[in-house]
Parts: structure tokens; C-alpha cells; sequence
């Protein structure tokens, strides 16, 4: 059996991009904590999502129960499977979850950072922290419903290029998740309109549209000071580093685009 791992730090998108490069690579099921997944369906196991602690849920991801285990290998027998991908936060982990399946070693290292952009990460990264949000990548109906579960919806459908479905993700709140923080969406808008007001090249910030989904993105609509003696694409540029900047030191987000329309000039 070729083995191949997928892993970086939590809450960082891996579940959703394993479909995709599951798909790419022809790898035809997935461990993901403590699931085995063959062909986009729950094949055995059970998630270490549904666990009431940390600690409990990482044991589950690692197949420390010996019934869980005993369940995903016979799985892994019975599907007769040429490939598996491994999901971890580090390559120590999946190293681990292979020694313990028994199945071979780990043949093929690769990071949720080949996969996907920083601000796609950061992005991930900011769901789960204020929302609380981990991500199955088996479809809703698929998902056990027990006493454990906080809220169970629909995620998302996965596919090609070509617009071909190969598999769709379940979002779940755990309940050993609890470190959700809340940041009102006006806190997005007041930075941008803050960073805006100390600019000496901007008289007044007249609308920002702040758009989180599918990535983060800033809209501003401004009054330049006048005379213009100064190069406005410049000024512009200066304008948007400080509120990128600003975003990734008060959100850890990093803006996909900021977008700036001059409006008109203010003669001092």
C-alpha cells in the first residue's frame, strides 16, 4: 500500500483540500481523525470530533482505542486499498497513525502549504477561532448525530475544474472546542475607516465594504486632500500596505485584495 501524508497546523483547511488532492493523485480513501473515508464515503470509525476533550480527540485521531483500531484495519482489508492519505498537524503524527494501522511506512510527505494560499490559511485559521467551525470532508447525511454534537450543517461540494462533483465537506462545532472569541463585523470597517483618517493623503473615507467570503476583501471609496502634489499611485499603495497591515496585526487576516476609487479632491 503507497502511503502519503498531508499536515500542518490545525484549523489551517487540510480536510477540504484532502478531497481535491486525494482526487488529483488518485488516492482512493483518507484518514482523518480517526475516520477512514473511501471514495468520498465513511467507510469506518469514528470521529475524534465527537469527543468531549483535547485530549480524548487527539488519542481517537491516533488510534490509541484498540476496538477503533481493529475496526479501520479490517476496513482497510476488506476495500483492498492500493492508497491511503494520512491528515495530521505534523509529520510525526501521520508517521505515527501509519505505524500504528500497520500498513507501511509513510512514502510521501506533503503540506497543507503546497496546497493552499497563505490567505486562504489565515482565513481557515480565523473561522475556526471565532466561530468554532472543523470541517468532515463526508457528506452531512454521513456524519453520526450524537449527544456530543453542537450544531451539524452542510458544507460545502467539491469540484473539478470541469465541474465534476468528487465529494462534498460537513461543517461540526465540537465540543471540546471552546476557545470561540467574537469580533464584531463593524471591527473590520473601523480599522480600515482609522488607517484612512491618520492618511495625510486622504481628506475623508466616504464607503468601505468589507467582504469576507470567499476570501477576505476591502473595498474603499476616498476624498483625496488637495493640491495634489504628492503622486497618488503611490500615496494609494502606502495607503493599502498600512491597512494590510493592519488587518494582519489586529485579525492575523491577510487581505486578498483592497480596492480604491477616488471619488473626488478636497482643496484644503
Amino acid at each position: 500500500m503507497e502511503i502519503f501524508s498531508l499536515s500542518g497546523p490545525s484549523g489551517t483547511g487540510k480536510s477540504s483540500a484532502a478531497i481535491e488532492f486525494a482526487h488529483i493523485h488518485q488516492i482512493e480513501a483518507i484518514i482523518d481523525d480517526g475516520l477512514l473515508i473511501v471514495n468520498g464515503e465513511k467507510a469506518a470509525g469514528t470521529s475524534a470530533k465527537f469527543e468531549k476533550s483535547v485530549f480524548k480527540a487527539v488519542k481517537r485521531a491516533i488510534f490509541m482505542d484498540s476496538d477503533h483500531l481493529r475496526d479501520v484495519q479490517e476496513a482497510i482489508d476488506h476495500h483492498q486499498l492500493q492508497k491511503l492519505l494520512l491528515i495530521g498537524t505534523s509529520d510525526k503524527m501521520t508517521m505515527q497513525i501509519a505505524e500504528r494501522l500497520n500498513r507501511g511506512e509513510v512514502a510521501h510527505f506533503y503540506y497543507i502549504s503546497d496546497l493552499r494560499s497563505s490567505i486562504e490559511m489565515k482565513l481557515a485559521k480565523f473561522i475556526r477561532k471565532t466561530e468554532g467551525k472543523h470541517i468532515m470532508p463526508i457528506p452531512v447525511k454521513q456524519v453520526e448525530q450524537n449527544f456530543f454534537k453542537r450544531f451539524i450543517q452542510k458544507g460545502v461540494e467539491i469540484f473539478t475544474s470541469k465541474r465534476e462533483k468528487i465529494g462534498e465537506t460537513t461543517i461540526v462545532q465540537p465540543d471540546f472546542h471552546d476557545e470561540t472569541i467574537v469580533i464584531q463585523k463593524r471591527a473590520f470597517t473601523d480599522i480600515v475607516k482609522i488607517t484612512c483618517d491618520l492618511s495625510p493623503y486622504i481628506a475623508r473615507c466616504n464607503k468601505i465594504h468589507y467582504h469576507h467570503l470567499p476570501l477576505p476583501m476591502v473595498h474603499i471609496t476616498v476624498i483625496l486632500n488637495g493640491p495634489i502634489d504628492y503622486s497618488v499611485p503611490n500615496a494609494m499603495l502606502t495607503l493599502q500596505k498600512e491597512i494590510a497591515k493592519q488587518f494582519d496585526k489586529h485579525f492575523d487576516l491577510e487581505l486578498a485584495e483592497i480596492r480604491m476609487t477616488v471619488n473626488q479632491i478636497q482643496m484644503s
